[in-house]
């Protein structure tokens, strides 16, 4: 059973955070046939938006997203999506000697809205650190981080040195070279996060983020990505 080494704090807006979500395997309801939005990873970066904060490379070829950072990266979809949805790709941890091959920290943004120019993510630039998403309201999970010894989901609520947690796990955790197969359900108030078919998040949202951009986020560390696919949620 999934341990936890602290779980805290409230929204600011007052509402209970819940409570930790169940470890059990499970599996998720099949997707709709017919994606909403998709990238093949066959076309280049057209479809998305990097924010590097030290630089390193982010190419999209021959099926793969590539990303191999020295510091922080963020790499946004530039379509806003609308909920209820389902998200799902693959994401394997690479270790093979690079130097950027660090297993750690499969990250994802997702219904994320900038504070500072709600209209348009991208009209207000941020450096790739961790520190400028802070004027963010949006969830992120953080699969593996902090050199792979931590799972959390929080809930950013666009204050500066605010990011409210909700869970904090222990496990589980990313192997290196292992495919993740992430799945992320936004449906309302039901926020859930899977991989591999373990529902690792599973979190009820009374005042929920609906909608927004979707992102992939690491640090120090090397992936490489595959089968973007949105489905529209069918209840």
């Amino acid at each position: 059973m999934t341990t936890t080494r602290r779980a805290f704090g409230t929204l600011a807006a007052g509402a209970a955070l819940g409570v930790l979500a169940p470890a059990a395997r499970a599996t998720a309801a099949s997707p709709h046939p017919r994606p909403i939005a998709a990238d093949d990873f066959r076309r280049g970066l057209g479809q998305w938006f990097v924010e590097l904060e030290q630089g390193g490379t982010v190419t999209a070829s021959r099926g793969i997203l590539e990303v191999d950072v020295p510091a922080g990266a963020t790499v946004w979809f530039r379509r806003r999506l609308e909920g209820p949805y389902i998200l799902e790709y693959t994401a394997t941890p690479v270790s093979a000697g690079g130097v950027n091959d660090r297993v750690s920290d499969l990250n994802n943004f997702w219904n994320a809205t900038d504070v500072r120019s709600p209209d348009d993510l991208f009209a207000t630039p941020r450096s790739g650190a961790l520190a400028d998403y802070d004027y963010l309201t949006t969830y992120y999970a953080g699969y593996g981080a902090n050199y792979d010894t931590t799972t959390r989901l929080r809930r950013y609520v666009g204050e500066p040195g605010v990011r409210p947690l909700i869970y904090d796990y222990t496990e589980p955790l990313l192997v290196a070279n292992e495919p993740n197969h992430v799945r992320i359900v936004s449906d309302g108030q039901t926020v859930r996060w899977w991989n591999n078919g373990r529902l690792v998040f599973d979190y009820r949202d009374p005042e929920p983020y609906t909608s927004g951009h979707f992102a992939f986020r690491t640090t120090w560390s090397h992936f490489r990505i595959s089968g973007f696919r949105v489905w529209r949620s069918t209840r």
